[in-house]
C-alpha cells in the first residue's frame, strides 16, 4: 500500500516540476486556489430549525458546521465517520443492526432522527453515505421547539441535520477514485452548473459506487450513491428540489459484543468474530422539495414537503460470550425485512419588523411526520455452535427458527406514526441586536397505532392493538447578549420531547411484584429539561465556544401507590441527570497552520431509579471526558503539499448500571497528507491517510439501553484518493 502511494506523490512531483517555465505563474496561481478551496473547516451557525439561517453570534444555542471539504479530505465511508471530528459526539451501533447510532451530550440519536435539510424521516433509517451531504451541521443540546419532536424518539442531547448538495456560483466538474485498505475501491463524480440569464437556475448531479473489502477481516461494505439538485433563485422566489437514491450493503460484519460480568481483553483490532451470513442491505429514495416567497421586504414565507421509501433486509446477528478469559462465544441470528413509508412537511411565515428602540423577528407555522413501518422477523438460535473471538469460528447459517411474526414475504405495518406541531416564537433586539431575547412555544401531538405481528385472541395478524395520541407544550427561551465586537454571550431553556410508555400489569419496585394501578396506561409524551450557558468568540483568525449545561430526562419508573396500598403506580418519576462543559475552537495561528480543536466533560448520573436500585451510579456508555484535535499544515517550502493529524481520545465509561465494569480511556491518532498539482492545466488533489496509525486495539463503546455489550474500535486503516477538478 505504502509502494503505491509513493508512486503516486512521485509520480505528481514530477508532473509538477515539467511545467513549462513560462506556464509556472499561473499554474501557481490554480494550485493555490486549489488549496484553498480544499482546506478542511467548522463553520460557526448555519441552519437553526424554524429560526433559519442563523450566524453563531445571533443565535443562542451551540451549533457546528462540517464543510464539504472535510468530507471529501477525510473520505469517510459513513456519517459516524464524520462526526468523529466531533468532540461533544461519539458513534456506536445499534441494537443488533448495522445502523450507526450516536451519542450526543451523552444521550442517543439514532439514524431515525437525523434531519436532511432539517426535515425529519426522510434521510436513511441505518447507514448514511456521507458523500450526498454538502455539509454536515451538528446542533448540541435539545431541541423539541427548534426541529420538532423526532419521530424515533431520540435526540435528547443533540441533533444532526445534513445539507444535500446545491450548485455554486462556479461550475463544477470533478471526477475523484479512492481506494480503502486491503480491497474497497471506488469512484465519485459532481457535476454542477447556473443557467439563465443571472444565473437563477442551478443543477448539480453527483454520484458514488464503491465496493471491496475493508481493514476489519473480511468485512465487505458496499455504496451506490446518485444525487440531483435543482434550485432556482431570482427576486423573491426560491425553489429547491433535491432527489437522491441510496444502496448500502454490508456482509460479514464484525458486530457489538454482548459480555457478562467481565470485560474481556481486546481481541485483534482486525479480528472479526462475526459470522460470514450476517448481511444488510439497504435501499432508500428520499428528496425535498423547498420554497420561499418574499411577500415583502420583511416578510418570508416558506414551505418544505419531503418523503422517503426504504427498504431494508438483513440476515443479523448477536454474539454472545460465555467466558471471557477463553473468549468463548455463541451466536444467535434474525432475519428481519422491513420497509419504511414517511413524509414529512412544514410551512410558516417571517416577519421582521423594527423601530428605533427594538426589533422584532416573529416566526411562526407548523409540520407535521407520517410514517408508516412494515417488518416481520424470524429468530433463529445456533448456541450449539461455538465460536471464539480471539479465534472465530464460522459456524453454519442457523435455520431452526425460535420464534417469528409478521410476514416475511410481504411484511405488513407494524406502527403508524403521525406527529404534527404548531409554533410560534418572538426574537425581540435591543441597541442594534446587541441583546437578542427569544421566547416560543410549540404544541406539539404525537400519535400512534400498533399492529399485531402474529393473530391472538380475536385479534388477527395485522390487526390494530393499540392507539396513542397525546399533547404536549415545549417553550423555549433565549438570550444573548454581545457586549463587545466578536464577544456573544448566550443562555437558554429548551425541552427535548419523547413519546410516553405503556404501564403492565404488575411489576418489581424492589419489594416483590405487585400490581399496578394504572395497568394499561400509556403516559403523556415524556419531557427533558436543558439549561445552558455559554459564550462564542471571534477574535482575528480565532473562533471558539464555550457551553455549560444541565440536562435533566424523564424515566418511567414504578413506585409505591401511596393511594392504593400493595399496589405499584407507573410514571415518569425517575430521572437521568447529565452535567457537562464543552469547548471548541477553530484558528489559524499563522499562516497555512489550522487547527480544529474541543474538548467535553459529562457528569452523567442517574438521579432517581426504580426502588433505588442503581440511584447515583453513571448510566452505560457516557465518557467522563473526550477530547479532539485536528491539524492541517501548507509546507512553506512546498506550498502544494499538505500535512494532516488528528487525535481522538475518550475517557473512562461505564460498561453496566451497576458499575462494577468501566471501559479504560483510549486514545487513536490519525495522519495524512494531500499534494496539488497540474494535469492539462486542472488541479489534481491527491490524498493519502492512515486512521489508528498505531493499529491499537480498544473497546471503543460500552452505550447500550438495556444490557453490557462492547463496540471495538476499527484497526488501522489505510487511505487514498484522487480528484480532479476541470
Amino acid at each position: 500500500m505504502t509502494s503505491h502511494i509513493s508512486r503516486l506523490m512521485i509520480g505528481a512531483s514530477l508532473a509538477a516540476i515539467a511545467l513549462p517555465a513560462h506556464a509556472q505563474e499561473n499554474a501557481d496561481s490554480i494550485i493555490v486556489t486549489a488549496q484553498r478551496l480544499n482546506q478542511t473547516a467548522v463553520l460557526r451557525g448555519g441552519s437553526v430549525g424554524v429560526f433559519g439561517d442563523k450566524a453563531a453570534e445571533d443565535t443562542p444555542f451551540s451549533i457546528k458546521t462540517y464543510n464539504e471539504a472535510l468530507i471529501l479530505n477525510q473520505q469517510p465511508q459513513t456519517l459516524g465517520q464524520v462526526l468523529e471530528n466531533d468532540p461533544s459526539v461519539r458513534t456506536t451501533l445499534g441494537f443488533g443492526i448495522a445502523g450507526e447510532l450516536f451519542v450526543i451530550r451523552g444521550f442517543a440519536l439514532s439514524g431515525d432522527d437525523v434531519g436532511f435539510g432539517g426535515l425529519y424521516g426522510i434521510a436513511p433509517r441505518q447507514l448514511i453515505a456521507p458523500e450526498l451531504a454538502q455539509s454536515v451541521q451538528v446542533l448540541n443540546g435539545s431541541s423539541a421547539f427548534i426541529n420538532g419532536a423526532a419521530p424515533g424518539g431520540s435526540g435528547i442531547g443533540g441533533s444532526v441535520n445534513l445539507m444535500p448538495k446545491r450548485a455554486g456560483d462556479k461550475d463544477l466538474n470533478r471526477v475523484t477514485l479512492n481506494y480503502t485498505a486491503p480491497e474497497h475501491v471506488g469512484g465519485a463524480f459532481d457535476v454542477s452548473r447556473r443557467f439563465g440569464a443571472n444565473g437563477e437556475w442551478g443543477v448539480r448531479v453527483n454520484g458514488t459506487a464503491r465496493r471491496g473489502d475493508v481493514a476489519i477481516d473480511d468485512e465487505f461494505r458496499s455504496s451506490y450513491v446518485l444525487g440531483a439538485a435543482f434550485n432556482y433563485n431570482n427576486g423573491p422566489l426560491r425553489l429547491a428540489l433535491d432527489v437522491v437514491y441510496q444502496r448500502v450493503k454490508v456482509q460479514h460484519q464484525r458486530p457489538k459484543l454482548v459480555i457478562g460480568s467481565v470485560i474481556p481483553d481486546v481481541p485483534g483490532a482486525s479480528t472479526n468474530y462475526g459470522q460470514p451470513w450476517q448481511n444488510t442491505t439497504l435501499r432508500d429514495i428520499f428528496g425535498q422539495f423547498r420554497a420561499e416567497y418574499d411577500v415583502a421586504e420583511n416578510a418570508t414565507i416558506y414551505a418544505a414537503f419531503g418523503a422517503r421509501d426504504g427498504s431494508e433486509s438483513g440476515f443479523y446477528q448477536t454474539i454472545r460470550l460465555t467466558d471471557a478469559v477463553t473468549g468463548a462465544a455463541t451466536a444467535s441470528g434474525s432475519f428481519i425485512p422491513r420497509t419504511d413509508n414517511n413524509e414529512a412537511a412544514t410551512a410558516g411565515l417571517r416577519v421582521k419588523l423594527a423601530s428605533d428602540v427594538w426589533a422584532h423577528e416573529v416566526n411562526f407555522g407548523g409540520s407535521i411526520n407520517w410514517l408508516v413501518n412494515r417488518n416481520a422477523y424470524q429468530f433463529y438460535d445456533v448456541s450449539a455452535t461455538p465460536t471464539n473471538i480471539y479465534d472465530p469460528v464460522a459456524a453454519p447459517r442457523p435455520n431452526f427458527g425460535t420464534f417469528a411474526g409478521g410476514n416475511l414475504d410481504d411484511p405488513f405495518p407494524i406502527t403508524r406514526q403521525k406527529l404534527s406541531s404548531l409554533f410560534v416564537s418572538d426574537t425581540v433586539g435591543f441597541w442594534n441586536d446587541r441583546v437578542l431575547i427569544t421566547a416560543g412555544l410549540r404544541l406539539q401531538t404525537i400519535g400512534s397505532k400498533s399492529y399485531a405481528a402474529n393473530a391472538f385472541g380475536t385479534v388477527p395478524a395485522g390487526g390494530l392493538t393499540g392507539k396513542y395520541n397525546r399533547d404536549a407544550v415545549t417553550p423555549v427561551f433565549g438570550l444573548v447578549i454581545k457586549p463587545s465586537e466578536g464577544v456573544s454571550l448566550y443562555a437558554n431553556r429548551v425541552e427535548g420531547l419523547v413519546p410516553g410508555a405503556t404501564a403492565g400489569a404488575s411489576a418489581n419496585a424492589g419489594t416483590g411484584d405487585l400490581p399496578v394501578s394504572n395497568a394499561g396506561e400509556v403516559l403523556p409524551p415524556f419531557v427533558s429539561t436543558q439549561y445552558e450557558f455559554g459564550g462564542k468568540l471571534t477574535f482575528g483568525k480565532v473562533n471558539a465556544g464555550l457551553a455549560l449545561f444541565q440536562i435533566d430526562r424523564d424515566i418511567a419508573i414504578y413506585t409505591s401507590d401511596d393511594a392504593r396500598p400493595g399496589f405499584l403506580l407507573y410514571g415518569p418519576f425517575g430521572v437521568q441527570r447529565h452535567r457537562g462543559i464543552e469547548l471548541s475552537i477553530d484558528a489559524k495561528p499563522v499562516e497555512g497552520l489550522r487547527i480544529i480543536a474541543g474538548g467535553s466533560v459529562i457528569d452523567a448520573k442517574l438521579r432517581k431509579t426504580q426502588g433505588g436500585v442503581n440511584e447515583g451510579n453513571k448510566p452505560t456508555g457516557v465518557p467522563k471526558y473526550m477530547l479532539n484535535a485536528n491539524v492541517e499544515w501548507d509546507v512553506p517550502f512546498l506550498p502544494a503539499l499538505t500535512l494532516t493529524g488528528r487525535v481522538v481520545h475518550t475517557g473512562r465509561q461505564a460498561a453496566n448500571l451497576t458499575n462494577t465494569l468501566f471501559l479504560p480511556s483510549w486514545t487513536r491518532f490519525d495522519l495524512g497528507v494531500r499534494y496539488v498539482t497540474l494535469v492539462g492545466g486542472s488541479p489534481l488533489t491527491l490524498r493519502a491517510g492512515v486512521d489508528n496509525v498505531s493499529n491499537k486495539r480498544y473497546w471503543a463503546s460500552a452505550f447500550d439501553s438495556f444490557r453490557p455489550d462492547l463496540l471495538q474500535g476499527s484497526p488501522r486503516t489505510f487511505k487514498a484518493s484522487a480528484s480532479i477538478d476541470f
